[in-house]
């Protein structure tokens, strides 16, 4: 078997390699580049599971980055079990036909519990006074303090939220070379988040996201020339491109407004109550999940939807089938953006309302994903001191919470999750074995394929 590495450029895509990527630009010219046509929803956690089983959603299960547990009644987004993952994975299959074979996976979603010889995914301590302490998890256990002990404690805080930087990257690119040097394992799988964060900010804006292309480009460069000295076949790919948006739909509301959804009420502030409503949907940047409670009601509520400014299309029966997206985590309707908008979880009529944990980075409690904790008030002119002053409070014991995420969903210019129609906004498939990759284009089920191919083939 032949040493591979997979490095996953999130975001990237064939118009972002330019003149501010002037190592990809220098890699691709030697190697060949495939873009690949997405599988519905092009999100993180399917598009992965995509990847690696070579399954679409209706087969593996992940149908969007979280989805609603009908057993609990609940939202559940970021889960880390790699049992959730209803298919074989790569790593199992070239394991069967080598027993040498090993995997180090670094930061790619659904880590923990695999089979995986080696792993490493961001686990914060949550404490019991309400701190969030930066920390990871990892298999086997001891890996966890020799990379902390080597690079420092992961920085959490870097890899998301307002404070989102190249470090967290560069943070996984450094654990990945360590890991390669302590254990030497035949395929590893890297996760590069850094280009995620200002596209979703600001969109496709050069004058802001030159500098986010250079610092990732630079990040590859040292990850390929190690990986390069290793003699190993490198594969450069991306999960999904992000397009310009500037149209936040709020699809939750308009279903409350129909007197579909229903909140309940707590210390004045308002709460989706999932397993009370008869409909609600699991928003997903531009896909939407609608799970509806009662089905004489399901044609009555697509057609409300389809009228909704926005909206490109609602997936019902025989459509979700041909999308891949029929499987029993899917909602009974499955809405989908135009290129110029994107879904938002709110379900809240009034901002004074909304619950405590929509002004904070809190991805586990919001029913919906909410990439505006990315920002804060940019009118906020005491917003600095204030961050001070709450974590100067935590640091004396008091409870004191972050709530410095604004609720304007208009911040938000950049998105993801539909089929772009422009094959330059496809996420890319860029070897450096131009033989092991004959296609110009590939369909996301190939991917896993190819990346077999790759290891199998010297």
């Amino acid at each position: 078997m032949k040493k591979t590495v997979v490095i996953n450029v999130v975001g990237l895509t064939r118009s972002l390699i330019g003149e501010h990527t002037p190592f990809i630009k220098s890699f691709l010219e030697k190697g060949k580049l495939a873009t690949i046509r997405p599988q519905l929803p092009a999100v993180t956690c399917a598009a992965q599971a995509t990847y690696l089983t070579g399954k679409t959603p209706s087969e593996h299960g992940i149908v969007a980055n979280g989805w609603y547990f009908k057993e609990e009644h609940e939202v559940k987004f970021w889960r880390q079990s790699n049992t959730l993952v209803q298919q074989e994975k790569i790593w199992d299959k070239l394991k069967r036909q080598d027993e040498n074979f090993s995997c180090a996976n670094m930061f790619w979603w659904y880590n923990m519990y695999s089979n995986a010889d080696y792993s490493v995914t961001p686990r914060p301590n949550y404490l019991a006074d309400g701190r969030k302490i930066p920390d990871i998890y990892s298999y086997p256990a001891e890996l966890r303090d020799h990379l902390q002990d080597e690079l420092g404690t992961f920085p959490l805080f870097h890899f998301w939220g307002p404070k989102t930087t190249i470090k967290s990257s560069q943070w996984i690119a450094d654990a990945a070379i360590k890991t390669e040097t302590m254990h030497d394992p035949t395929l590893t799988l890297i996760y590069l988040p850094h280009l995620d964060y200002n596209l979703q900010r600001y969109g496709n804006d050069f004058n802001v996201i030159s500098k986010d292309l250079n610092e990732i480009d630079g990040v590859v460069k040292q990850l390929v020339e190690f990986y390069e000295k290793k003699d190993a076949h490198i594969i450069l790919l991306s999960e999904y491109g992000i397009t310009n948006v500037n149209n936040p739909i709020h699809i939750n509301r308009q279903l409350r407004k129909a007197g579909y959804l229903k909140v309940r009420i707590e210390r004045g502030l308002e709460l989706l109550d999932a397993g009370q409503s008869e409909a609600f949907a699991v928003s997903d940047h531009q896909l939407a999940h609608v799970y509806i409670d009662n089905a004489a009601e399901k044609e009555k509520i697509k057609s409300l939807l389809e009228k909704v400014k926005g909206v490109e299309k609602v997936l019902s029966g025989d459509d979700i089938v041909a999308m891949g997206l029929n499987h029993e985590r899917s909602g009974d309707l499955v809405v989908v953006a135009d290129k110029d908008s994107w879904f938002t979880y709110y379900f809240w009529l009034d901002d004074a309302k909304a619950p405590d944990y929509a002004r904070m980075v809190d991805i586990h409690k919001k029913p919906g994903y909410d990439p505006v904790e990315m920002m804060t008030d940019p009118n906020d002119k005491l917003l600095m001191l204030k961050v001070v002053w709450k974590l100067a409070k935590k640091k004396m014991g008091f409870r004191t919470v972050l709530d410095i995420i604004p609720l304007d969903a208009n911040l938000i210019k950049g998105s993801h999750g539909r089929i772009p129609e422009d094959p330059n906004d496809h996420p890319v498939f860029i070897t450096n074995n131009v033989g092991l990759n004959p296609k110009d284009s590939l369909v996301a089920t190939e991917v896993c394929g190819l990346i077999e191919s790759h290891v199998l083939k010297s």
